[in-house]
């Protein structure tokens, strides 16, 4: 038996919608911790043949992009200011996290705060440039459909417009950057057809 989450009532409507109507698909999971697992979960669901329409962006491809090569390579040395700036930025976040689950500890309360470090917001804008760029369609013309602050964050830096999709774990966060907010997809909430109004507006 699969141990593997069941996909959100019509994405598979939706991707096929996108596909028929030349809309390309490209799905991230540079940015996501369990984006490899996720993958693989869906291409368990939705069969090799639909898969083989959707371009997948992890971490090597994000590498392997222009933008990548050019703000994550190797190639590109850091003066020491920088990388002590950034392991600074790196303490900071784990400190703040630290003192919000002591915080929410004593109150016995669960909080969510956004502690994401500017290196991860880095790494979010590369994987949607990368998406961008293998999709071949310009930033600005791409819509992310996200269900993360860190993802819509990611979009609002670079100028892509964003829908969010709740899931029971966002059911109560705000997304200010977002264009629009859906409870899921097809029919009242997220269409190709909407997704295209977004866009356009």
């Amino acid at each position: 038996m699969s141990k593997t989450l069941p996909l959100r009532p019509g994405v598979e409507e939706f991707i096929d919608e996108a596909c028929e109507e030349g809309v390309p698909v490209v799905m991230l999971t540079a940015y996501c911790k369990s984006g490899e697992k996720q993958v693989r979960s869906i291409i368990e669901k939705l069969g090799k043949d639909k898969m083989a329409k959707i371009k997948i962006i992890g971490i090597e491809e994000v590498k392997r992009s222009s933008y990548g090569q050019l703000v994550l390579g190797e190639g590109v040395a850091s003066d020491l200011g920088e990388q002590l700036a950034k392991e600074a930025r790196k303490a900071v976040s784990a400190e703040e996290q630290r003192i919000a689950k002591e915080v929410a500890s004593i109150l016995k309360l669960t909080v969510d705060i956004d502690t994401t470090s500017s290196e991860g917001l880095q790494n979010v804008v590369a994987a949607l440039r990368a998406g961008a760029e293998y999709a071949d369609v310009p930033v600005h013309n791409c819509v992310l459909v996200s269900g993360s602050l860190s993802g819509v964050a990611g979009a609002e830096r670079i100028g892509m417009p964003c829908v969010v999709v709740r899931s029971s774990s966002t059911a109560r966060a705000e997304f200010p950057g977002a264009k629009a907010i859906m409870d899921g997809f097809g029919g009242a909430d997220l269409t190709i057809s909407r997704l295209r109004q977004i866009q356009g507006s």
